[in-house]
C-alpha cells in the first residue's frame, strides 16, 4: 500500500518548520528560547492551529486526587472519552498521522483499533533537568563519528537538536527513572491464540549521568568524571523455576571511543559469572522468545554505530499517551491473543520527531532499517517499524508513555514487540501486577555492578 510510504507523511512538515518551530541549534537566541517559545525540552510550546494538540502549560506539577505513595499510579484523566476509534476500515482516512507499523497492524488484524483520546501534554521534568537542558545546549556534542557523547549531564543533550543521530541521544539520555532505581516486571511471549507463560523479573541500577556518578559522595560536574559509563544496570530473572536466578549485568558506555559497553551473565547452573560481548545489537534479547534483538529493549538500546541517521521531519501523529489505564489491568485482561487488550489502550494526537536509521555500508544487522516516531515532548521513542534484508516491514515496536508524576518523569509503561510474520508479539516491562517502581532506591551503591559482587548475589 502506497501510503504505507512514511516518506509522504512528511507532507506538512514544512508548514511546521516555518511556524517559528526549527530546532536549529546556535548561540544565545537560540538557547533563549528554551521556556520561551520552546518547552524547557525543546518542543513546540504552542498548540497546534486546529486546536487539537494543546499548548504546553507545565505538564503534571503535581500528583492526582486519589495518589498514594507507594500505590499504583491514579489516572489523571479517567473521564475523557473516546473522541474516535481507528480501525482497518477507516486507517487510510487517518495515514498521514499513522506510522508504518500502526497501518500494518490495523490491516493485518480486524480486532486492532486505536481509541484517540484527547490531547493531554502531560510531561513535566524538575527544574533541574530543565536547568541542565540549556547548559547542554550551550555544551553538548559529539565525538567525530557520532558513537560517544563527549559533554552534557544530567538533561537531554541536545534540547535544540538537528542532526539525525543527535534525536538517538536524546532518547538514549533522556532524564528518567530518578537516579537510582528498582523495579519487578513481567514479559509475555504470547502465542496467535493468545497463550502464554509470564517470566518475571527485577531489575535495578544507577543513572550516573543522571546524579553523583560512580564517584560519590558529591555531583559531578563534567561527563569525563563518569570513566565512559552512564548506567550500571542489573537485572534477575525470578520467575519460572527452570530459568530462575540467571542475572546480567551491564556498564554501558558513554563513547565507544573510550571502549564498549561492558557486560556479564551468571548462569544459576554452573555458577558462574562470564563476560556476555552478545549482550548488544542484533542479538536475541533476553527472555524473549526469539521476537526481539538486545538493541530493542527500552525502544533501542547500545551504540548507534551500525546505522546512518537521518531526520526525515516533524510531524503530528496519533501515538500511545497517557496509558495509565492499560497499567491498572490485569496481565490476563490485557494480554489476548494477536495483540494487547486495545479496549484498555490510549492513543493522543502529539507532535513526534521522524528518524530513519539506516544499516551503514560495511555494517550489518538484522534490521536494514527502522523508522522512528519520537515524541517531541519527551524524546522518548514511542513507535519504531522494522524492516528485514529484504526492505520488508517485520516487526513493530510500540512504547506507550506515562508521566511518573510521582517521580517526573515521562517515559514508557511498557513496551509491546510485534513480529508481522510470525503473527506473535512479546509485551515486556509490564508493571500491573508488581510493586510499583522504587524511583529512590537509595541504598544502592556503585561498588554493587562488579562480576565478584554479581557472583555473590547469584549464589545467595
Amino acid at each position: 500500500m502506497k501510503r504505507f510510504a512514511y516518506l509522504g507523511l512528511a507532507i506538512g512538515l514544512v508548514a511546521l518548520a516555518g511556524s517559528g518551530a526549527a530546532m536549529a541549534k546556535g548561540g544565545p537566541d537560540q538557547i533563549a528560547r528554551l521556556g520561551a517559545d520552546l518547552t524547557p525540552m525543546g518542543s513546540i510550546k504552542a498548540g497546534n492551529a486546529e486546536g487539537t494538540i494543546p499548548a504546553w502549560d507545565g505538564g503534571i506539577q503535581s500528583p492526582p486526587p486519589g495518589f498514594v505513595p507507594g500505590q499504583r499510579l491514579v489516572d489523571p484523566f479517567a473521564s475523557d472519552p473516546v473522541l474516535f476509534t481507528i480501525t482497518g476500515q477507516n486507517a487510510d482516512q487517518y495515514a498521514e498521522k499513522l506510522s508504518p507499523g500502526q497501518m500494518a497492524l490495523l490491516k493485518l488484524y480486524p480486532t486492532y483499533k486505536m481509541n484517540v483520546y484527547q490531547s493531554r501534554r502531560s510531561c513535566s521534568y524538575t527544574q533541574k533537568v530543565y536547568d541542565a537542558n540549556r547548559k547542554n545546549a550551550e555544551v553538548a556534542k559529539l565525538t567525530a563519528d557520532g558513537n560517544g557523547l563527549v559533554e552534557g549531564l544530567v538533561g537531554v543533550p541536545f534540547p535544540l537538536a538537528t542532526e539525525g543521530v543527535e534525536f538517538f541521544w536524546n532518547h538514549r539520555f533522556r532524564p528518567r527513572l530518578g537516579f537510582k532505581f528498582k523495579r519487578a516486571f513481567a514479559l509475555a511471549a504470547v502465542t496467535r491464540g493468545g497463550d502464554y507463560n509470564l517470566v518475571k523479573s527485577q531489575d535495578e541500577g544507577i543513572l550516573h549521568y543522571m546524579g553523583p556518578g560512580l564517584r560519590e559522595p558529591g555531583d559531578v560536574t563534567s561527563l569525563s568524571q563518569l570513566d565512559n559509563v552512564w548506567i550500571t544496570y542489573l537485572s534477575m530473572t525470578t520467575s519460572p523455576a527452570r530459568i530462575a536466578g540467571s542475572i546480567i549485568l551491564v556498564r554501558d558506555n558513554i563513547s565507544d571511543e573510550v571502549g564498549p559497553r561492558q557486560a556479564w551473565q551468571y548462569n544459576p547452573g554452573t555458577r558462574r559469572v562470564v563476560r556476555a560481548p552478545d549482550l548488544a545489537f542484533d542479538n536475541p534479547g533476553t527472555n524473549a522468545d526469539g521476537l526481539t534483538t538486545i538493541d530493542q529493549f527500552d525502544m533501542m538500546n547500545g551504540s548507534p554505530e551500525r546505522y546512518s541517521w537521518k531526520l526525515v521531519g516533524k510531524q503530528e501523529a496519533y501515538i500511545g499517551y497517557n496509558a495509565y489505564r492499560a497499567n491498572n489491568t490485569t496481565y490476563k485482561e490485557f494480554l489476548t491473543a494477536n495483540h494487547p487488550n486495545q479496549d484498555v489502550m490510549r492513543y493522543e494526537l502529539q507532535r513526534v520527531n521522524v528518524i530513519e536509521a539506516s544499516v551503514r555500508e560495511g555494517s550489518r544487522h538484522q534490521y536494514s532499517k527502522r523508522v522512528i516516531f519520537q515524541d517531541a515532548d519527551s524524546w522518548t521513542f514511542t513507535n519504531i517499524s522494522l524492516y528485514d534484508s529484504r526492505g520488508e516491514l517485520w516487526r513493530v515496536q510500540d512504547g506507550p508513555i506515562i508521566n511518573y508524576y510521582d517521580a517526573k518523569s515521562c517515559n514508557q509503561i511498557f513496551e509491546v514487540d510485534y513480529d508481522l510474520q510470525s503473527g506473535r508479539y512479546l509485551a515486556q516491562t509490564m508493571n500491573m501486577e508488581e510493586t510499583p517502581i522504587d524511583f529512590n532506591a537509595t541504598e544502592l551503591q556503585p561498588e554493587r555492578y562488579n562480576p565478584d559482587a554479581l557472583r555473590r548475589l547469584g549464589t545467595r
